[in-house]
């Protein structure tokens, strides 16, 4: 049974995460909300993770936590879940390319779709950074406004922010430096 509730979980994250992996945060949120597989503190280390390695979020996300909850089985289950939707859709839309292309309802179908992918993305970086940079349970159990704010992550972010700005160096180059600044401060 828990084969099946992953296939079906990451079947719909892949059917309507349009727009790539970021898009699918909301959708990985709103998931370990309902089920508990993983904490939201993962999912912000899992696009740490994704961001440096090959692969789309949402893939990593499903192979990981399918091994997580249902081992290696698990993680094929939860994959062929999320990537399933979207050989569909990539084969259907093939064969049918030449009648497609140029089509206005297909080119206003896009054009619609631009803002909602945007707005999924969006929501899904403020997600990120209410997870990474406040403490709002803390702030609710002592009251005190300062509890909320993770002051070394918010100064490394506007550091990070100052430096990729200012030197506009490989992302390598800041990937790298993150992670031990991370190492190192205990992040």
């Amino acid at each position: 049974m828990i084969y099946l509730q992953l296939f079906w979980e990451f079947l719909k994250i892949g059917l309507f995460a349009v727009g790539g992996g970021m898009a699918t945060l909301p959708f990985l949120q709103d998931l370990a909300e309902k089920t508990g597989w993983y904490s939201q503190s993962l999912i912000t280390d899992m696009i740490a993770i994704s961001e440096s390695t090959p692969g789309p979020i949402g893939i990593n996300m499903a192979t990981y936590v399918g091994c997580n909850v249902a081992g290696f089985l698990g993680g094929v289950v939860a994959t062929m879940g999320e990537i399933l939707p979207a050989i569909v859709i990539v084969v259907t839309v093939s064969r049918y390319l030449e009648k497609f292309r140029g089509s206005k309802l297909v080119d206003a179908a896009f054009y619609g779709l631009r803002p909602a992918v945007t707005g999924l993305i969006a929501a899904a970086g403020l997600s990120v950074v209410k997870v990474s940079m406040f403490h709002f349970d803390l702030y609710h159990q002592t009251g005190v406004l300062m509890d909320a704010f993770d002051l070394k992550k918010i100064i490394f972010f506007v550091a990070a922010f100052a430096a990729i700005k200012k030197f506009k160096l490989h992302p390598v180059v800041y990937i790298a430096c993150a992670a031990v600044v991370g190492i190192l401060l205990s992040f």
